[in-house]
């Protein structure tokens, strides 16, 4: 078998996944040259020391060494420190071998090739790929300010508390908006967490901020219209995304590719009252990012199947007039990001795929 189908295939049996076509070949041989394919297909998503990947490659540790730095270097592989002595391991698609080499930005050759690329496969086959089966990887969590406070009861909903019960932030740039560039949405307002934010840091991909700081950029993505998305766990937020309709994967998987399944809504849904809206349509043209409001008679009316209960109308609106309220079913979120990549896994058919790799 050809090495890079050898390794769209390790990928594909990442939770994200990496489904077959001609633009995913491309990429990899865009990113990869040869010699790092060769070494990629040996590795696993857990990382291992180099001495182990040069031998399963049977190359010496000093030439694997140097593979695997150029690699980094591109932000296709990660690396962590452990009791002295680094490790390196596989990412899958998303997040990871898309976001990470335009985190630094664009605008070099090969990110041109590598945008048009994406955004083919985006269409091909990855953006109904990535979705949810019916359990997607990513939620969206409804802007702080538009919650009532009788309705703060699931901490892991308000999206300040995510920063606040984290021990380490990095702020980078929107993968997405600067591959797609379909807007001029804020770029830089991307948060990871831990230890994939402590990588990219090091390796030059971000950078630290504080919580105070973290608190700021989610206050400058409401205000530019940006919704929030983290990982669909109730536990401890890996990353925090501010997300636009019309570049980010994780939306355009509802507003282009229509998947039931893209992500998971907020436990919110927005109702006008209709006495106090004066009808200027600024919810209905500037801050709903599904298009589920439309102006009627004067008056705002949400399409309640369409609201993702991101609360951006709220917060938008100068009437005051819009609210979030609790839905009626409340799906339940997985506990942890473990139950959920476990059930993810499960629900596309790759988990025992998925474990050979990481048993590697």
């Amino acid at each position: 078998m050809d090495t890079y189908e050898q390794l769209r295939e390790i990928l594909d049996s990442h939770p994200a996944t990496a489904p077959k076509s001609k633009s995913i070949d491309e990429i990899l041989r865009t990113l990869f040259t040869p010699e790092e394919a060769e070494i990629a297909v040996t590795m696993s998503f857990k990382p291992k020391k180099a001495a182990s990947i040069a031998k399963a490659t049977a190359i010496s540790e000093d030439e694997a060494k140097k593979r695997l730095e150029s690699m980094i270097g591109k932000g296709i592989i990660f690396s962590k420190a452990k009791e002295g002595e680094q490790l390196y391991g596989l990412v899958g698609l998303i997040p990871g071998v898309f976001e990470y080499p335009f985190m630094k930005g664009g605008g070099t050759s090969m990110h041109k090739r590598l945008s048009r690329l994406w955004e083919e496969y985006h269409h091909e086959a990855l953006g109904a790929s990535f979705a949810g089966n019916p359990t997607p990887l990513m939620r969206v969590v409804a802007v702080e300010k538009s919650i009532m406070p009788q309705d703060r009861v699931h901490p892991y909903e308000e999206v300040k508390h995510l920063i606040n019960n984290s021990n380490y932030i990095a702020l980078t740039q929107c993968a997405c908006r600067v591959s797609v560039a379909k807007c001029d949405k804020p770029k830089e307002v991307c948060l990871a967490f831990e230890g994939v934010g402590e990588f990219l840091v090091e390796r030059g991909f971000a950078r630290r901020i504080s919580k105070e700081e973290g608190v700021k950029v989610l206050d400058q993505a409401e205000a530019a219209g940006l919704v929030h998305t983290s990982n669909n766990s109730a536990d401890q937020a890996h990353v925090i995304c501010n997300c636009c309709p019309c570049c980010c994967t994780i939306l355009r998987g509802k507003t282009q590719l229509h998947h039931p399944h893209a992500f998971e809504p907020s436990r919110f849904v927005s109702r006008v009252n209709s006495d106090e809206c004066t009808g200027c349509g600024i919810c209905a043209d500037e801050r709903c990012p599904m298009k589920a409001i439309e102006i009627v008679d004067d008056a705002a009316i949400v399409d309640a199947a369409n609201c993702i209960g991101c609360g951006l109308c709220v917060t938008g609106c100068p009437a005051e007039a819009v609210e979030l309220l609790q839905k009626d079913q409340i799906p339940p979120i997985p506990a942890t990001a473990q139950e959920m990549i476990v059930k993810v896994l499960q629900e596309k058919g790759r988990f025992e795929k998925f474990m050979e790799i990481m048993q590697r």
